[in-house]
């Protein structure tokens, strides 16, 4: 399965909603491929995966008004809901909209903080602000969400305008696969940056869905 930027909304289910102790995940396109990956590690067959597009990035004022109506439509068939979202560049509203609904979701900032830990990443966050950062998901998309969004296909002379106050790219790697390393390595080529591979794993993601998981009304 892949999410493209034009995708539509993504439901996964291990089984038909409505039943006891069935939890909802509404989620960022984006983690995605990470979420179904905790859900299969861990046997966690009562979380349902439902994912707005990814390419809300892009306008994160869309946000939480997208997440609102997601809530709203399906919240009665379920017992809980958790909104697996950080701020991502909502200012707030997110978390504002969450409360109102009476629903949780994933705490920080921003997927790069949660993926490397919330508690680590703000102790770096002051040795890192000339840091880019990437994902698993970013890597794959970065044509999609960098590249060509800022129009570097087209007008690769902007690159240094975008970019010359960064010193390194990042990749924040959820998995070890040397395709995306790979890939990785050749964006920091392009963006002209200095490289360094971290792994993260799944950081307080998989916590936060440990915990979410956990919270079940049984049959």
């Amino acid at each position: 399965m892949a999410l493209t930027p034009g995708d539509d909304t993504l439901t996964v289910s291990g089984l038909e909603a409505g039943g006891k102790g069935r939890i909802l995940l509404l989620a960022c396109g984006a983690l995605a491929h990470e979420i179904l990956a905790l859900i299969r590690q861990n046997g966690w067959s009562h979380l349902d995966l439902h994912c707005l597009p990814a390419n809300l990035h892009l306008w994160p004022d869309r946000i939480p008004k997208a997440v609102e109506e997601a809530v709203t439509a399906r919240r009665a068939q379920y017992d809980d809901v958790f909104v697996v979202y950080a701020d991502c560049g909502t200012g707030g509203a997110l978390q504002q909209t969450c409360d109102r609904l009476g629903v949780k979701m994933v705490e920080g900032p921003h997927c790069y903080s949660f993926f490397e830990g919330n508690a680590r990443f703000a102790e770096i966050a002051e040795e890192e602000f000339t840091a880019f950062y990437l994902t698993d998901f970013l890597v794959r998309q970065f044509d999609a969400f960098v590249w060509r969004p800022m129009g570097l296909d087209r007008h690769p002379e902007l690159r240094d305008m975008y970019f010359g106050n960064y010193t390194k790219l990042v990749y924040m790697a959820q998995t070890n696969r040397p395709e995306l390393d790979r890939l990785a390595e050749d964006c920091a080529r392009r963006m002209g940056l200095a490289y360094e591979r971290r792994f993260t794993g799944y950081g307080d993601l998989e916590i936060a869905l440990g915990s979410v998981a956990q919270n079940v009304v049984a049959p």
